[in-house]
């Protein structure tokens, strides 16, 4: 049987705080020459605060992201998205399990609220790539990377982040998704992992699968 070739295509990268989403859609991006529209955390004017007081201004962070990336999402599907790949290191879907777990009570159903009004018109991708990390490799790379607004994460607050994103994707099932636990290796340094990544990712249709490089 023979498939079409990738192009066009859609592809998401995602994972936690730490997982290494932008560092691999960069890499795939510079691979299929794909166009790249990036999460622009450093842009939300309450972040540094959420992290220093979550409860502080938990509310307005999760609005702020929630109409920020729905309009990078609109924007992709004005751009003729299907015309081209496109690479992004968020899901959209991803602000609703940090709604979950950063609102409360009526903040929580003003979101929902909001959320249901514009989720069904974002584009929904061809492929997501879920890298998955242990919360002390996650704490790891965040403390390498150095953020200045990161500095203020505690490992409590990571894990539970880790634990949610996980159990979003053990029952997700709206698109083909491919599951990649990156705590024994790098895509950066290790090539020939990366290219067998690419291999799977050309060959891979439907359903959910798990890839774990030769020798990892």
């Amino acid at each position: 049987m023979s498939y079409p070739s990738l192009e066009p295509r859609f592809i998401v990268v995602e994972g936690a705080i730490g997982a290494g989403k932008t560092t691999l859609a960069r890499m795939l991006g510079k691979h299929y020459d794909a166009r790249l529209e990036l999460e622009k955390d450093e842009e939300n004017p309450f972040i540094a605060n959420f992290y220093k007081n979550r409860a502080s201004t938990a509310f307005q962070t999760q609005i702020f992201f929630l109409m920020n990336r729905y309009h990078q999402y609109m924007k992709l599907a004005q751009r003729e998205l299907f015309n081209s790949v496109v690479l992004t290191d968020f899901l959209f879907q991803r602000d609703r399990v940090f709604a979950s777990i950063n609102l409360k009570g009526h903040d929580l159903a003003l979101y929902e609220q909001i959320y249901k009004l514009v989720e069904n018109k974002v584009p929904k991708p061809d492929l997501v790539i879920f890298l998955q990390a242990s919360t002390s490799v996650l704490m790891e790379r965040i403390q390498k990377r150095g953020r200045s607004y990161e500095n203020q994460i505690d490992a409590g607050y990571l894990d539970e982040v880790n634990r949610s994103l996980s159990s979003f994707f053990f029952y997700y099932s709206e698109t083909p998704l491919l599951v990649i636990n990156t705590d024994e290796f790098n895509f950066v340094e290790e090539k020939k992992a990366f290219q067998e990544l690419i291999n799977k990712i050309n060959d891979h249709r439907i359903g959910r699968e798990y890839f774990n490089p030769l020798g990892s």
